[in-house]
């Protein structure tokens, strides 16, 4: 996968612009960074904080050879890529199913994929958010959320992109090797406090669900061992963890 980075002082949305590019014919491994995003969004609509200079925002257009079931391992693989990036900078990060990495349980990055039909196909555009700064923080995610300046003393940006390319490439690759989706989800496991054994409330639209985590489907779907000894499939929900014993 050849990277081509496009770089902005500001846009509303880095996904917005990058899913305008795919649509438009872009290459795979186009990447789109920005200084601030005016409108930046998380899962289900949640907005991003984006402040200037505050975060890396950046964006991938991905032009995936894979099976549409297995799509969502496109997540795992970035909270892959994220992980090992951040632990480049000497942290020591945790991936929390299925769009969060965490440093000691604070959110430090977010995870945003999309798709959308083009005429070379479906394209997946990734979205990753990285807090750079924390003295900027709403209130209200003040106590959750952390930084790498907070982290590490250092607010790095130039090398933090260098990083997510490299490591982007090599897991990409990975995933479109034969077994690749199974290959990533080991990946995944290796890094994840959330794999297996964590007690964890699941909150979905309709229910929420208690249990304890039981590994993953082949298609990146959380296991729930619910306390009446049900399993529970997860396609998507927010995870959080349970600080007390079931």
């Amino acid at each position: 996968m050849n990277i081509t980075v496009l770089t902005f002082d500001s846009l509303d949305s880095t996904n917005t612009e990058a899913l305008k590019q795919a649509r438009l014919g872009a290459d795979e491994g186009l990447c789109i960074v920005a200084g601030e995003q005016t409108a930046g969004r998380g899962r289900h609509g949640r907005t991003w904080v984006s402040q200037k200079d505050a975060g890396l925002y950046f964006s991938i257009v991905l032009r995936p050879k894979i099976n549409t079931k297995f799509l969502p391992v496109i997540t795992l693989m970035t909270g892959v890529v994220v992980h090992d990036t951040l632990q480049d900078f000497g942290l020591k990060p945790d991936i929390k199913w299925v769009n969060d990495v965490l440093i000691k349980e604070k959110k430090i990055s977010g995870i945003l994929a999309e798709t959308t039909e083009t005429n070379d196909g479906i394209a997946v555009v990734v979205g990753i958010g990285i807090n750079l700064k924390s003295s900027n923080f709403p209130p209200e995610i003040a106590d959750i959320a952390t930084s790498l300046e907070s982290e590490t003393k250092v607010a790095a940006t130039g090398n933090l992109a260098e990083s997510l390319t490299k490591y982007l490439t090599y897991f990409y690759e990975i995933l479109r090797s034969e077994n690749g989706p199974a290959e990533i989800i080991n990946e995944w496991r290796r890094r994840s406090s959330y794999f297996s054994g964590k007690a964890v409330r699941v909150v979905l639209e309709n229910e929420t669900i208690t249990g304890v985590t039981e590994g993953l489907e082949p298609n990146g779907a959380l296991r729930i061992r619910r306390e009446n000894g049900e399993l529970a499939i997860i396609q998507a929900g927010d995870v959080e963890q349970l600080r007390s014993e079931l």
